[in-house]
């Protein structure tokens, strides 16, 4: 029974730090005021670049690095359109979501002689805790420290820093942002590119410290996730951390229940994480609100 439990809280653990990662990038975004729902796509490149660089140079922190540098530049898409364009947030999310994937099979193809699946990471991130005992097993990756970090200093910046003040001020109403001569779009750009680097650090997680290679199902949906959990999470950095180790228990869910003597189809059982999106989403989405000014392009001199 310990065991079970055990084993329950590594794997929670261990599947909730991506998605805290982008989930957490998704705050930032959407509390300056842009919709990204184009985290899915920044995961997807994080996860491809991530696990190509970690396999050629042998090292998981160059790959975890460079994971977090493809999301950032895709990102930076999302932000030339939606700010300096003013295009539709959602629009440009989908296209990123699309693009993402995209470009991570063609890069697959190309480095790996036409594969769709990268060869293994010879070094996987390290565990800070790796034990096995004759009460159980309890192992959490260095990735489930570096998520709560975040998610922390995250928290720290937005409600306790004047800058974190005009970044939350910056999604409500951006023009009275504007009278104290910030620049709203310089530093709407500041965070989707952090909302970047974060998907694509999430993405990365993916492939260097729970399945050590990419894949095209790699991600899989973890970036709709994401954004489910920011809107349970209610826009704040820890309801979102909490939102996210609920959708990882969910995944330990799917995970121990196939181990077990249960005869559940398997496809029944990889469908739990994504009906508990679901049932979250309606039970939440309306008692949530987002920044009033989130995925309204701002016009200098507008009020």
């Amino acid at each position: 029974m310990l065991n079970s439990i055990l084993i329950a809280i590594s794997i929670t653990l261990m599947y909730s730090a991506p998605l805290a990662l982008a989930g957490i990038g998704g705050v930032i975004s959407e509390r300056s005021g842009i919709v990204n729902i184009g985290i899915e796509g920044m995961m997807s490149i994080g996860a491809l670049v991530g696990a190509t660089v970690g396999y050629f140079t042998e090292n998981p922190w160059f790959g975890l690095l460079s994971a977090g540098i493809a999301g950032g530049l895709l990102a930076l898409l999302h932000a030339v359109a939606s700010i300096t364009f003013r295009a539709d947030q959602t629009v440009s999310g989908i296209a990123i979501n699309l693009i993402g994937p995209g470009v991570a099979m063609f890069l697959s193809r190309y480095f790996f002689d036409g594969a769709t699946t990268t060869l293994p990471v010879p070094n996987k991130l390290p565990k800070i805790i790796g034990q096995n005992t004759s009460m159980g097993s309890l192992n959490i990756d260095v990735t489930v420290v570096i998520a709560l970090l975040v998610v922390i200093v995250t928290w720290f910046v937005l409600y306790q820093t004047k800058w974190g003040l005009r970044i939350r001020a910056m999604g409500e109403h951006p023009a009275a942002v504007d009278t104290l001569g910030v620049s709203v779009y310089k530093s709407r750009y500041i965070c989707v590119i952090i909302s970047g680097i974060l998907a694509g650090l999430g993405g990365g997680v993916v492939t260097l410290a729970i399945i050590s290679q990419f894949t095209p199902t790699a991600i899989s949906g973890q970036g709709f996730i994401a954004l489910a959990a920011v809107i349970f999470g209610k826009w704040r950095p820890f309801g979102t951390y909490f939102a996210c180790l609920l959708f990882g228990f969910s995944q330990a869910l799917v995970i121990i229940l196939g181990g077990e003597n249960i005869q559940i189809p398997s496809t029944i059982l990889a469908m739990i994480p994504y009906i508990l999106t679901v049932i979250m989403l309606i039970v939440f989405v309306g008692r949530s609100s987002a920044p009033k000014a989130s995925g309204v392009p701002y016009e200098k001199g507008a009020r």
